[in-house]
């Protein structure tokens, strides 16, 4: 095995937005902001936690719809080829009560993410964010204990660990951000991202 770990975004990149999925399923549009739309991540999360609270919906019917959601197509095969060529570790802004189900479903990657704080009665009080800056924080950690990273996402959070790593791509992201980084190789199929990774790996 190399010494290379892949750090790589959740979704948007291997499941699709689980708080748009969300907004569809409980009908509240303003739910489907996402960072985006909201580059401050807090602000964003807040935010969300005062809609949830008006609606008086809780942890519980989150995870009804997250039961529902399903990995991208060709997301479990691409991780399972790319695990059997180096490390990987699934970095997110999302929280272990969100991730945990789809892990199942992506053959139980490691995940790096955040928490959320939940009162007994289910609704969703607060947020734990892990570290300051959690993509690029670990990135660095991951560099300074001797390993190369190669990164890849869809949106501003992962612009941070993509710039730090030794190689870095964008995944299936917005036509914005790609006019704005065109310094970074951008690819919509798993096909391409996988084959510039090996090309990196086998230098």
């Amino acid at each position: 095995m190399s010494m290379y770990i892949t750090c790589l975004d959740l979704e948007g990149v291997l499941v699709p937005e689980i708080w748009i999925a969300f907004a569809e399923a409980s009908g509240i549009p303003e739910l489907k902001r996402t960072t985006r739309d909201e580059p401050d991540y807090d602000k964003l999360m807040k935010w969300r936690l005062g809609i949830l609270k008006e609606h008086g919906l809780g942890l519980k019917e989150i995870q009804e719809t997250i039961a529902k959601i399903e990995p991208m197509d060709g997301a479990k095969e691409f991780l399972d080829e790319l695990r059997s060529l180096c490390q990987v570790i699934i970095i997110s802004d999302t929280f272990t009560q969100f991730a945990a189900p789809l892990m199942k479903k992506l053959g139980m990657p490691t995940i790096f993410c955040n928490t959320l704080e939940v009162a007994p009665d289910g609704e969703i009080t607060g947020f734990k964010m892990r570290c300051e800056k959690s993509k690029l924080t670990t990135v660095k950690a991951l560099q300074s204990i001797g390993y190369e990273t190669i990164a890849s996402g869809d949106s501003f959070n992962d612009l941070g660990m993509i710039q730090a790593s030794k190689a870095g791509f964008l995944f299936r992201s917005t036509e914005q951000i790609k006019k704005d980084y065109p310094q970074f190789p951008a690819f919509e199929s798993y096909d391409e991202l996988l084959a510039a990774i090996k090309e990196v790996i086998a230098e």
